[in-house]
């Protein structure tokens, strides 16, 4: 199932420009900043852009022309824009599948089974760095992504999954490889950080 080539997503045919939509949030998002400040709008567009070149192709990435278009708009040299692009793990340079699978390696989800999550993936045919065959899934082990108290975790484009075991690895994986959009959040229904079987003190709200 795994190919470590990144052929498989659809190619980028530029050039780039906004859809209306996204015309209307990228001139809000530079409006909040003051004249002669534009630049620091560069990261609400990047990940604006990523977006839309994920519902063109099905791949969130941010190609060489999409990278111009936006440092064009705001006034700032290539270069200046790349850097930025390229220091920001939520940016991709390349094709990733449809699915970005980013799994947390840090010390509290490590002692929390963090490899056995792995252990799923790469049972499911998923490799480090690499996109699927079919283009579905791409891999990526990443450091801490804030949610420690529910570890292990693990990141699919935007949503998080919490609590996580090989088994319900496996059934999150299954479910993507149907077409479903399984429950994001805690697998074993914890609210928040509250201990394993639930909260032991303040279980009613204050009235």
């Amino acid at each position: 199932m795994a190919d470590d080539a990144m052929s498989v997503a659809p190619a980028f045919e530029g050039p780039f420009a906004w859809t209306p939509e996204n015309a209307e949030k990228a001139a809000e998002i530079i409006g909040r900043y003051p004249a002669g400040r534009q630049a620091s709008a560069v990261m609400p567009l990047f990940w604006l852009a990523q977006g839309q070149v994920a519902e063109a192709t099905g791949s969130a990435w941010l190609p060489v022309p999409v990278i111009e278009y936006v440092a064009a708009q705001i006034g700032m040299p290539y270069m200046r824009a790349y850097e930025v692009a390229s220091f920001y793990t939520m940016y991709n340079l390349a094709p990733v599948g449809r699915y970005h699978v980013q799994v947390c390696g840090t010390t509290p989800c490590m002692l929390r089974g963090s490899d056995d999550v792995l252990r799923a993936c790469f049972d499911k045919g998923l490799k480090k760095g690499g996109v699927t065959h079919d283009g579905l899934f791409t891999l990526t082990e990443v450091e801490c992504m804030g949610t420690c108290a529910n570890a292990p975790m693990v990141q699919v484009n935007d949503d998080n999954f919490e609590d996580l075991t090989y088994e319900s690895t496996m059934a999150i994986l299954e479910a993507l490889m149907r077409g479903d959009m399984p429950a994001s959040g805690s697998q074993t229904g914890r609210q928040a950080s509250c201990p394993e079987g639930g909260p032991t003190t303040l279980r009613e709200m204050a009235g």
